[in-house]
């Protein structure tokens, strides 16, 4: 009997460790932290004005929205110029991805396009229940970095080439052809999207030329004023092609065309051409 009891508990012991096992939950890919290059203050836009004279004109506007195009109406503008994506389909695909600002993937993750990781993506992500549960979603530490990788995300992908074909300013079009490529699943994405943009008068923000958007890089931590007229420049630690783009005022297309680079990736010491 005493042995019949501890062949009975060796093997209660047994499943359940077996069982423990079992429910053991391997931690998810966190990603490496990427060197982002610090955002700069750029030109007004005359956000300011147009918010006010919207919420003068019409006070049921959403309070959160105006504060958004505050925010990031100027970045939109440059990216507009940089990659010839109208500034007012980024404002309302901003405003719609992420809540106006205000959602869990915005607030921790500074991610406003709702771009998920995708398998080129090497930097920090996180993980949130979107078409499937626990989907991988890019991690980015400022806004302005999420602007321009979604201003890459459409520029390097062949199903959204048909939309530089369209005027810059046929937001409707965008709109539409958004979700043709396959942005988003939702069969009102487009009207959604064009309601926040005639609602908000996010348009007006198309008509920016370049001529009147003129910036200087900002000279940070005492380091040396860098001359826009060089011909080439020397990758340092932290640098990013991006960053250096910033820097010297040049697209990251035209670095990249320059010195025959097929990806953005760049090394310590490499001598980047810049003209």
């Amino acid at each position: 009997m005493k042995l019949r009891f501890l062949v009975f508990l060796c093997a209660i012991l047994f499943l359940a460790s077996c069982g423990s096992k079992k429910r053991v939950v391997q931690k998810k890919n966190s990603g490496v932290v990427l060197a982002e290059p610090k955002p700069e203050d750029l030109p007004s836009v005359d956000e300011k004005e147009i918010t006010r004279k919207l919420a003068k004109k019409n006070p049921a506007l959403n309070s959160y929205t105006l504060a958004y195009i505050r925010k990031y109406a100027s970045i939109a503008v440059r990216e507009m110029h940089e990659y010839k994506i109208p500034a007012s389909i980024t404002l309302a695909q901003g405003i719609l991805e992420s809540g106006k600002g205000r959602s869990v993937l915005a607030l921790k993750s500074n991610n406003h396009f709702g771009i998920k990781c995708h398998t080129q993506w090497t930097g920090e992500r996180v993980y949130h229940d979107d078409d499937e549960k626990g989907e991988c979603f890019r991690k980015y530490q400022y806004p302005e970095t999420s602007y321009h990788d979604h201003s890459l995300f459409l520029t390097q992908r062949k199903r959204y080439a048909f939309l530089f074909e369209y005027h810059i300013r046929d937001y409707k079009k965008w709109a539409y052809g958004l979700r043709k490529a396959g942005y988003a699943t939702d069969t009102r994405y487009p009207a959604k999207l064009l309601k926040i943009i005639r609602d908000y008068k996010l348009h007006e923000f198309d008509k920016v030329k370049k001529k009147d958007f003129i910036y200087e890089a900002p000279n940070r931590d005492g380091e040396e004023t860098t001359s826009l007229t060089a011909s080439y420049y020397e990758v340092k630690k932290g640098d990013t092609l991006y960053a250096v783009s910033r820097k010297f005022n040049i697209s990251v297309n035209a670095l990249k065309k320059l010195n025959n680079l097929k990806d953005n990736t760049i090394v310590i010491g490499q001598k980047l051409v810049l003209q």
